[in-house]
């Protein structure tokens, strides 16, 4: 039986490609700075964001095109028998889009001393640079998650396909890892099978990711077994020897594992 890893050289290239798109989106949104303008802020702020949104829209439909050729490619590479077109989701939604670009600036505007955010006593300069790194985070996601979507849902979709895993970076934080280091859950109960056992957990166990997340999703497809990567296994290894059995605690027992025994570097965690 065929083997298909979160280490491999596919997986690999989804990720350098999703990290290539996010450069070219951020570099653009940079260049939307311009549009801020601090003496009028209440009519140059709807206008950034409108604007913005429509670089989200665009970023996003090639990330849903280099998603779709990845999971094509793969199921080829399988050897899947039958044709199946791997389709994009709906565009990302400008309520959510625009939710999170206010949430981002929201503390822009000044408010009493007594009820001021730490932020919000700072510089006006130092709010629009805090605004704009937690607006790239936002797009940042927005737009990387309309490829991962585009990959679950093919999954979803596809009678071909089993499961899907979670491909984290070496220098992923925490929560990456923790999540990658569950290797492959399965679609639906059915497909899991009887051999799956406790093993079925459902697909929210890897879809969830946090804002400047690089990682991908691998399918998996019948007549393969998944393999965790030796990093992604010894991520299990870890999680069960310090971490397993301290409910409500696992993550932060979890993170200082990682700190003193993963050899490779922890960012700060999600």
């Amino acid at each position: 039986m065929a083997t298909v890893s979160d280490g491999d050289r596919p997986a690999l290239r989804m990720r350098a490609a999703q990290r290539g798109l996010s450069r070219l989106l951020l570099r653009d949104v940079r260049l939307l700075r311009r549009l801020l303008v601090p003496s009028r802020l209440q009519v140059s702020v709807p206008a950034w964001i409108a604007a913005v949104l429509e670089l989200v829209d665009q970023h996003a439909e090639t990330a849903g095109a280099l998603a779709a050729d990845f999971y094509e490619a793969q199921r080829d590479a399988a050897g899947v028998p039958g044709r199946f077109v791997a389709e994009p989701p709906e565009p990302p939604g400008r309520e959510q889009g625009e939710s999170g670009l206010r949430w981002a600036t929201k503390d822009l505007w000044p408010r009493d001393e007594a009820v001021a955010t730490p932020v919000q006593a700072e510089p006006l300069e130092v709010r629009l640079e805090v605004a704009q790194r937690k607006a790239e985070g936002v797009v940042q996601k927005l737009v990387v998650d309309y490829g991962r979507q585009t990959v679950r849902r093919a999954v979803d979709r596809d009678r071909g396909a089993v499961a899907y895993a979670r491909a984290a970076a070496l220098g992923g934080c925490s929560f990456c890892k923790l999540m990658a280091s569950r290797g492959a859950v399965y679609k639906n109960a059915q497909t899991a099978g009887r051999d799956a056992n406790d093993r079925f957990e459902g697909g929210a166990s890897v879809a969830k990711f946090h804002d400047n997340c690089h990682c991908a999703i691998v399918p998996v497809f019948r007549g393969q077994r998944f393999e965790l990567s030796p990093q992604a296994a010894e991520w299990d290894r870890l999680y069960r020897e310090y971490a397993a059995g301290h409910p409500g605690d696992q993550l932060r027992l979890f993170r200082r594992a990682l700190a003193e025994h993963d050899s490779n570097p922890l960012p700060g965690s999600y």
